[in-house]
């Protein structure tokens, strides 16, 4: 999704559409973006994610700009690390809530945007947006259902099709779950600050850091961790595989290596299922159901353009307003 399309202003073409504002919030960076949808971006940039507040006013700061430059923007996606607040019925609406990441929690992720533009926003988690690109227009076309996990600074999980925000109790939250200690993993604690040795705790990016001291990608093929965290990784999609039924799984994420990971996962996944699953007792079927994203690392900035064509959605119509 490389910026490829002029403004209106500078082409002097009309615009193929509204324009549309997008946020992907992680752990490590936030990205915004602006265009017409995933396929239409005009331009983005990736900002460190700090302090709740520097990080916030850093992204306002920049959609001020490129509404200057390129007109009013209709409609905000903002698709954030969670857990979120996501029931309008509920005082926590829009706000993180009990989160790992360090004060971060409680924090209103509408109002920085609601109290500078016009706008209506659609707020969900960061893998639930990438669940829906995937699902539309990557690695899950073709499929009634897939399951999204994103591994990095934290573990996330989503799903498409999904019920309503409105409807749900909590958003999924499998980085949380807890899995079956592998053998000779004793030692380790776990950094999960709620749970210690949950997913998240024992097989995240931070996590990987503090075992060895660096990212798993710099790690020779041939070192304990990589079948180690893929058997962790596998754990989880064999769980996702028996509670959900869900057509395919995509795994994506920092500490996924381009895929380099996959084979463990997948070798684990076939141990945790032990054969009870017969259209993936074979590992070769396998290969098929636990996939890399096909958006690569632009699944979630392309999820967050799609909750803002669905905020633009539900607006009233124009006559309505009048």
């Amino acid at each position: 999704m490389t910026p490829g399309l002029q403004s209106e202003a500078s082409s002097g073409n009309p615009a193929p559409g509204p324009l549309l504002g997008a946020v992907e919030g992680g752990g490590t960076k936030v990205l915004c973006a602006v265009g017409y949808s995933p396929l239409e971006v005009l331009d983005r940039v990736a900002i460190p994610t700090r302090e709740s507040a520097t990080t916030l006013s850093a992204a306002v700061a920049y959609f001020a700009r490129q509404q200057q430059l390129r007109g009013h923007i209709e409609a905000f996606g903002i698709a954030f690390f969670g857990p979120l607040g996501l029931r309008p019925d509920r005082p926590n609406f829009g706000r993180l809530l009990r989160t790992p990441k360090a004060n971060w929690s409680g924090v209103d992720l509408l109002a920085p945007f609601s109290e500078t533009f016009e706008a209506p926003i659609v707020l969900d988690t960061d893998v639930a947006a990438a669940a829906i690109a995937e699902w539309r227009m990557g690695g899950g076309r073709g499929a009634t259902s897939i399951a999204y996990v994103t591994v990095g600074t934290g573990i996330g999980v989503g799903f498409a099709p999904y019920p309503k925000r409105s409807t749900r109790l909590l958003h999924p939250e499998g980085g949380h779950l807890r899995v079956r200690r592998l053998p000779h993993d004793d030692d380790f604690q776990g950094i999960c600050p709620f749970h210690g040795d949950c997913l998240e705790g024992l097989a995240s990016g931070p996590a990987i850091r503090a075992r060895w001291g660096c990212q798993l990608n710099e790690l020779p093929v041939e070192h304990s961790a990589w079948p180690m965290i893929g058997g962790y990784l596998g754990q989880l999609a064999a769980a996702i595989c028996l509670l959900t039924s869900v057509e395919r799984i995509i795994m994506g994420g920092g500490v996924m290596a381009g895929g380099a990971l996959l084979p463990h996962i997948r070798a684990a996944a076939q141990d945790a299922l032990g054969g009870y699953v017969t259209l993936l007792a074979e590992y070769r079927t396998l290969v098929e159901y636990i996939v890399a994203p096909a958006l690569g690392n632009d699944a979630g900035i392309a999820g967050a353009f799609m909750l803002a064509t669905e905020a633009l959605k539900c607006q009233p119509d124009e006559k309505e307003k009048a």
